[in-house]
C-alpha cells in the first residue's frame, strides 16, 4: 500500500502515491521489476467522471513519451491518454474490458493500465514529476477549475 499525499480543493479531497512519477496530464508511471506500471491518477480520474469505457492499446505495441497508451469514455468527456515512457507493453489490465470503472475505484491499485518493457527509465523519470511536484500542479489545476464553478 502507497503512502499518499493529500490535497482538499472546494470540497473535494485528492491524493497523489508517493511511490510513482507523473506526468503534466496526470498518467502515473511506477517501477517494478525492471518494468513500468502505468495508470492514471486520482485527480484525473475524478476531474473526468465515472469511466464507462477503456480500450488499452495490446501487448506487444511499441511506444515512445507522447503515444497513446489508452483511451478512456466517460459520461463527460473522452480521454486519449499517453505513454509517460518509452518502450513495449509486456502485459494490459485484463479488467479494463468488463471493469473499467476500477480507475475511479481504486486509481493506484486494481485500475491500472498497462505494463511496459522501458527503454531508458532514467531517461523517462527524469521528464516526469514526483509525487510533491504533481501534487503542486493538480492542486493549482483543481483551484483554477473550483474558479470556474
Amino acid at each position: 500500500m502507497p503512502d499518499f499525499l493529500e490535497t482538499t480543493v472546494d470540497k473535494f479531497i485528492f491524493r497523489v502515491a508517493t511511490d510513482r512519477y507523473y506526468s503534466d496530464e496526470g498518467v502515473w508511471a511506477k517501477a517494478e521489476d525492471g518494468k513500468i506500471r502505468v495508470g492514471v491518477s486520482d485527480f484525473l480520474q475524478q476531474r473526468s467522471g465515472d469511466v464507462a469505457f477503456a480500450e488499452v492499446k495490446a501487448a506487444g505495441t511499441a511506444l515512445v513519451p507522447g503515444d497513446e497508451v489508452a483511451s478512456i469514455e466517460t459520461i463527460k468527456v473522452n480521454i486519449s491518454l499517453t505513454s509517460p515512457v518509452a518502450g513495449k507493453i509486456a502485459e494490459t489490465n485484463p479488467d479494463m474490458e468488463l471493469t473499467p470503472e476500477l480507475i475511479n475505484q481504486d486509481p493506484y491499485g486494481k485500475g491500472w493500465l498497462v505494463v511496459i518493457d522501458v527503454t531508458d527509465w532514467e531517461a523517462d523519470r527524469a521528464r516526469m514529476l514526483d509525487a510533491q511536484a504533481y501534487l503542486s500542479l493538480m492542486r493549482g489545476q483543481a483551484e483554477e477549475e473550483a474558479k470556474k464553478l
